[in-house]
C-alpha cells in the first residue's frame, strides 16, 4: 500500500451486526469504506472481550480493501504472530500493553505487516518520540478503550497537533480512535490526523438490508473532513 494522507474512514466492526460479518463488511466497503477496523480486546487490558485470531482469519477473505487489526491486550507480544498469520495488514499495540513497546514494533515489523502504536488518553505523546523510526502509525485514543459509543475527549486534539509536529516529513499515519463523527472530526483534521475509526457513527440506523444508511454516514464525515482540509 503506498502512503497518502487523504482522509481514510475506517469502520469499526465491534458496531456491526455479531451475526453477520461477512455480509457487514462487505457492505461497508461497497458503501465507501477505505478500511476496516477490528478492535481486538481481552478483557483484561481492556474491560470487554472480543476477537482470537480465528474471528480475523474468518474476517480476511471479505476484507477487499486494508485490515485493520487494533491490539487492546496485555501482553501483547506472544499474539502478534498468531494476528498477522490470520491476515491483519497493521497490527496496532498499545504503548502501554508491556515495558518494551520498540520490541513490540520490531516483532510487528517481522511479521510483514505494517506497525503502529497506540495512546491512551492519559499518555503523553511525547513517549513515542523514539517509537517513530518503527511506527507505520499512530492511534491517539479519543475515548479510553475497551467499548464503543462514549464521548469523545477534547484534548485529544491537542494530542494529534503535537504527534503531527514530531512525525515531521515521515511517512507515518495518524489515526483517531472514539467518538469521531462528523462534529468531532473537523478539528482533528487540522491538527493534522488522517485515518478515522467510526463505529456508531458508520453502522446506527443501518443493516445489512438497509446498507445505504452506512454510505450516507461514511460521507457525511467524510465531507466534514474535507470542509476542515479547505478551510
Amino acid at each position: 500500500m503506498s502512503f497518502d494522507r487523504s482522509i481514510k474512514i475506517a469502520p469499526s466492526i465491534l458496531s456491526a451486526d455479531f451475526a453477520n460479518f461477512g455480509e457487514e463488511i462487505r457492505a461497508i466497503e461497497a458503501q465507501g469504506a477505505d478500511w476496516v477496523h477490528v478492535d481486538v480486546m481481552d478483557g483484561h487490558f481492556v474491560p470487554n472481550l472480543t476477537f482470537g485470531p480465528p474471528a480475523v482469519k474468518a474476517f480476511r477473505p471479505h476484507v477487499k480493501t486494508f485490515m485493520d487489526v487494533h491490539l487492546m491486550i496485555a501482553p501483547v507480544d506472544p499474539y502478534i504472530e498468531a494476528y498477522a498469520e490470520a491476515g491483519a495488514d497493521m497490527i496496532v499495540a498499545h504503548y502501554e500493553a508491556g515495558p518494551h513497546p520498540h520490541r513490540t514494533l520490531q516483532a510487528i515489523r517481522a511479521t510483514g505487516a505494517k506497525s503502529g502504536i497506540s495512546l491512551n488518553p492519559g499518555t503523553p505523546a511525547s513517549v513515542i518520540e523514539h517509537l517513530l523510526p518503527l511506527c507505520d502509525m499512530v492511534l491517539v485514543m479519543s475515548v479510553n478503550p475497551g467499548f464503543g459509543g462514549q464521548k469523545f475527549i477534547p484534548s485529544s486534539v491537542d494530542k494529534v497537533r503535537q504527534v503531527r509536529e514530531m512525525i515531521g516529513d515521515r511517512d507515518i499515519h495518524i489515526q483517531v480512535d472514539g467518538g469521531v463523527d462528523p462534529i468531532t472530526i473537523g478539528p482533528l483534521v487540522a491538527a493534522g490526523a488522517d485515518c478515522f475509526v467510526a463505529g456508531s457513527a458508520v453502522f446506527k440506523g443501518g443493516s445489512v438490508q438497509n446498507s445505504d444508511v452506512y454510505g450516507d454516514n461514511i460521507r457525511a464525515i467524510r465531507a466534514a473532513a474535507e470542509v476542515a482540509l479547505s478551510s
